[in-house]
């Protein structure tokens, strides 16, 4: 007969992302892995596999949970370049309040793992395409509504506040000065005027 699991699969894999996204890939072993969610070493093995499986499960669950709410922040009926204005600042003063140091999790990937780790770069393109698109769409429909002039590129501007978006959350990581953050957001967001 097969033994139950002694522990949730769910909040173990919520616990390693918040230790992972707290302390990075590399600085987060096994034994800290072990310790902060009270499983056996090999309970975790026989559940999530590696370190590495561990961390791009808890990286898809991140962005599993993060990326649906900025579509449907971006896909709401009516005007469309508030909406993308608001994301961008809400972006800035996020990043601006980050106390914890944290930042976000996929630019945190992309910063430590994606230039040597093609699983998880993939993961982390995966989760920028899904903006890059959201915004390319939402850009597209305030065209469409006389909201953005004409000769703009939706595409390319989807593109130049995706990465000041992610260029955002790794300088308020770094602790930078808040009014740095949003005299950048700002400025970007002219460029849709």
């Amino acid at each position: 007969m097969a033994r139950t699991k002694a522990f949730d699969p769910d909040a173990a894999l919520q616990a390693a992302l918040e230790l992972f996204w707290q302390r990075g890939y590399e600085a987060t072993s096994m034994t800290d892995l072990v310790d902060h969610l009270g499983i056996a070493r090999a309970s975790l093995y026989a559940t999530f596999g590696s370190k590495h499986d561990l961390y791009l499960k808890a990286l898809e669950r991140y962005s599993r949970l993060s990326d649906p709410g900025l579509i449907a922040e971006l896909s709401q009926p009516g005007p469309a370049l508030p909406a993308v204005r608001a994301l961008v600042t809400r972006f800035a003063e996020e990043a601006a309040r980050d106390d914890l140091g944290r930042g976000c999790f996929v630019t945190n990937t992309a910063a430590e793992l994606a230039a040597h780790d093609r699983h998880a770069a993939r993961q982390v393109e995966a989760s920028w395409a899904v903006l890059e698109t959201a915004l390319t769409s939402a850009l597209t429909r305030a065209q469409a509504q006389d909201e953005l002039p004409a000769d703009r590129d939706p595409r390319a501007l989807a593109r130049m506040l995706l990465v000041l978006m992610q260029g955002l959350r790794l300088m308020g990581k770094s602790g930078q000065e808040p009014g740095r953050l949003r005299d950048a957001a700002e400025q970007a967001l002219t460029l849709l005027d």
